[in-house]
């Protein structure tokens, strides 16, 4: 029997496939349609040089065709890689020398840009698409028939990698299986109690694991109808909200929506569930959201290596600042250093296990091993308390990590840009809170003697070469940077120092 997650997928979709599944700006897409999609992508990839197991980058903008396109990939057996599309070439370059795909997607608009880059790597084959279904994927796959057979698939098989920045400034492929896509999804579609007649809110990327796997994966199991937005706008997600009963968010949607007098009671009339992840989520906004609208955010903590692992409990009490508890299957605990736990209460280290966890990052086994315990947990990196109940609570990082607005942000990388500049002798990259992103990228920078290198010269510098939503909000220069006894720069005194940067919106 295969294991294929699309398998899965589809034997969940309505028995009517009249059903809709995505409602979307250009009209609907039923689930009927969205099968036969699924195969004639499937054929065009296959067409393209594309094998079962071959890898497939896509950076594309988010649309009804790109959710067929990931669906495509898990059809034929292959390996699906997103992009964020705020990626610059230099970073493209990289990817793609990294992963080493038979096949990129792109948008038109791009197709010079990654068509050098894919001649670069030996990629031959380049493929468009764009927001409003145009492309040559669109052109082929409209002249195919639909009947490319599902490609049977081994529960450890690779299903996609998911690139994540590391401390050392480079990416990281990690690579999720089949079943540890599919394990997740079945858990959380049980835990968050999902129902007939839920209508999704869709206003995540779907580069993410947020957006691509822990949103549509809950609605194709539940055979659900999704509102689909390109992105987070106030106006039409207010529209839709009567429409929905799910809705999964980054807290600064949530921030956005109470800066709205209208927004309140009546706009969610029809809600069963909001939902918060990839950042955490202020005690303030929690409180004041169940006081404007009646409902309590049920807050969660994943991570690309693992999806989803621990959960607020939909029945039972949902406490502010924590992420509840390890879900089903999945084993959690607080270790020091050495990986011993520790006792209950204390601060340490979260180590994970279960199905859901990754493979291993590509290309990379001594990584990989030094990422996890002899007995098989995770180190994930994050600093967390348990108590006597196994509630859980993200109290920092081990890890060097920024969450800006639900994307993870490596300093290590940006500071790595910086100090290429001539004028720089050095830099560091911290997040401190700020009212929209949860943390505002800021640079501080120590110039060299004599130096006239400005705040202006360095963010056009990093412009075209990192991605918007890594670029500093602030830079600040300063005569040194504050170290230890053994001359390691102390970030948590300049996180201190500038914890109030942005206490007005900027």
């Amino acid at each position: 029997m295969s294991d294929n997650l699309y398998l899965l997928l589809q034997s969940r979709f309505p028995n009517s496939g009249s059903a809709v599944f995505l409602h979307h700006d250009r009209g609907e897409l039923r689930y009927a349609a969205l099968d036969d999609a699924t195969a004639r992508y499937a054929a065009i990839l296959k067409q393209s040089g594309v094998a079962t197991g071959d890898r497939v980058i896509v950076q594309v903008d988010k649309s009804p065709e790109a959710v067929v396109l990931y669906l495509a990939c898990l059809r034929m057996g292959a390996v699906f890689i997103p992009l964020n599309t705020g990626y610059m070439p230099a970073e493209i370059d990289f990817l793609v020398g990294d992963a080493k795909p038979t096949l990129i997607v792109c948008r038109p608009d791009a197709l010079k840009i990654i068509g050098d880059i894919g001649a670069t790597h030996q990629v031959e084959t380049i493929l468009t698409l764009d927001s409003d279904g145009h492309g040559t994927l669109i052109e082929q796959a409209s002249n195919i028939a639909p009947d490319f057979e599902i490609a049977a698939r081994d529960k450890d098989d690779i299903a996609a990698i998911l690139y994540t920045s590391g401390t050392t400034g480079k990416p990281k492929g990690a690579m999720l299986s089949h079943d540890n896509l599919a394990s997740n999804a079945l858990v959380i579609h049980e835990y968050w109690a999902w129902e007939p007649g839920d209508v999704l809110l869709h206003v995540l990327p779907i580069f993410h694991v947020h957006g691509l796997f822990v949103a549509l994966h809950c609605a194709l199991l539940n055979g659900s109808s999704v509102i689909f937005h390109n992105k987070f706008e106030i106006d039409p997600v207010l529209a839709a909200l009567p429409e929905c009963t799910v809705m999964m968010g980054v807290p600064t949607f949530y921030t956005r929506l109470l800066d709205v007098p209208r927004f309140g009671r009546e706009q969610c009339k029809n809600m069963r569930l909001f939902l918060a992840g990839s950042a955490p989520l202020l005690s303030e906004t929690f409180d004041l959201f169940e006081t404007r609208t009646g409902h309590i955010i049920l807050e969660r903590y994943g991570m690309t290596e693992a999806g989803m692992i621990t959960s607020n409990p939909y029945h039972g009490e949902r406490i502010a600042g924590g992420v509840g508890f390890a879900l089903p299957g999945i084993e959690a605990r607080v270790a020091d250093e050495a990986g011993k736990e520790i006792e209950t209460g204390d601060p340490g280290v979260l180590e994970i296990k279960g199905p859901n966890v990754f493979k291993g990052y590509w290309g990379l086994p001594e990584k990989t091993a030094e990422e996890f315990r002899d007995d098989g947990f995770f180190i994930t990196g994050d600093v967390a308390t348990m108590d006597k109940d196994g509630r859980i609570a993200i109290v920092g990082r081990a890890k060097d990590l920024v969450i800006s607005g639900g994307f993870n942000v490596y300093p290590k990388e940006i500071e790595s840009e910086i100090d290429l500049i001539d004028g720089v002798r050095e830099s560091a990259v911290i997040g401190v809170p700020h009212p929209d992103f949860g943390e505002g990228v800021t640079a501080i920078v120590v110039r060299e003697a004599s130096a006239t290198v400005t705040a202006e010269i360095i963010t056009d510098f990093l412009a075209d070469r990192i991605a918007r939503f890594k670029q500093p909000k602030k830079v600040i220069f300063v005569a040194e940077l504050p170290r230890n006894t053994m001359g390691k720069v102390q970030k948590q005194a300049l996180r201190s120092d500038y914890a109030d940067l942005f206490s007005e919106k900027t």
